[in-house]
């Protein structure tokens, strides 16, 4: 493999990285292009959606593809990313250097365990509902609906690979759940519990990446993670609907 072949994979390597981990699709074609331009490529074009990476090194080049499938919110790798980047422009990273520190990156798992992720769910819910007016009476019922919800919708979310499908049943059980603590009693306003509970699930970062993106021009990106966050918040939205249409 030529010295520009390995520059294209390191390229390629970060901007799978960062956008695999919720960056922002303006930021992932900077980056590449920047630490191809640290490695003496300064024809470089990149071309970024929310499910593929095109990158060439000039008009006359080869083009390069990488099929974006999974994505999540990983903002520590996006940020490791960013330092490489950094290092590499200021010439205190090799390119083989840079090539085994993005691999381990891509390897690395740095969510933090279920349990923990769980447990903020719960308690953002609780403070969420709080924030949103709700009684002190409906903290403890909208933490632990929450909490369930953000449990249900992982758990789901790992065995059917179906998009929208494990937050329109997460919402669901939060419907059903802040029902029950409504009719035995533990709960007051079933509408500020519901609201607190399905906040951890809304996709905020894809829609401030769609706003970032818009601004930053790139509209076909923008307009793709617009309309992912919209047909989450829909999903979100129905779950709750089919449980108030019940009861």
């Amino acid at each position: 493999m030529d010295k520009k072949s390995r520059i294209v994979e390191v390229c390629l390597l970060a901007g799978k990285i960062m956008l695999e981990s919720g960056a922002e699709t303006y930021r992932v074609e900077d980056t590449m292009n920047r630490i191809a331009a640290a490695f003496g490529v300064l024809t470089s074009h990149s071309f970024v959606t929310p499910t593929g990476i095109i990158f060439s090194t000039s008009e006359t080049d080869k083009t390069n593809l990488i099929r974006i499938s999974n994505r999540s919110t990983d903002l520590e790798k996006v940020v490791l990313v960013n330092s490489i980047s950094r290092k590499i422009s200021s010439g205190e990273l090799s390119l083989a250097d840079a090539r085994k520190q993005l691999k381990e990156i891509d390897r690395a798992d740095l969510a933090y365990p279920i349990w923990i992720q769980i447990l903020a769910a719960a308690l953002a819910s609780g403070c969420f509902t709080i924030m949103f007016l709700g009684s002190w009476v409906d903290f403890v019922p909208a933490c632990v609906t929450g909490g369930l919800g953000f449990a249900f919708f992982i758990f789901i979310h790992q065995i059917v690979r179906i998009k929208f499908f494990a937050e329109f049943i997460a919402s669901f059980i939060i419907g059903i759940i802040a029902y029950a603590f409504i009719a035995i009693g533990s709960g007051e306003e079933l509408e500020k519990i519901v609201i607190g509970s399905v906040m951890p699930l809304v996709p905020g970062l894809l829609i401030t990446n769609a706003v970032r993106d818009l601004i930053a021009g790139h509209l076909m990106s923008g307009l793709a993670k617009g309309a992912e966050a919209f047909l989450t918040a829909f999903a979100i939205g129905t779950g709750i609907a089919v449980v108030l249409s019940i009861f």
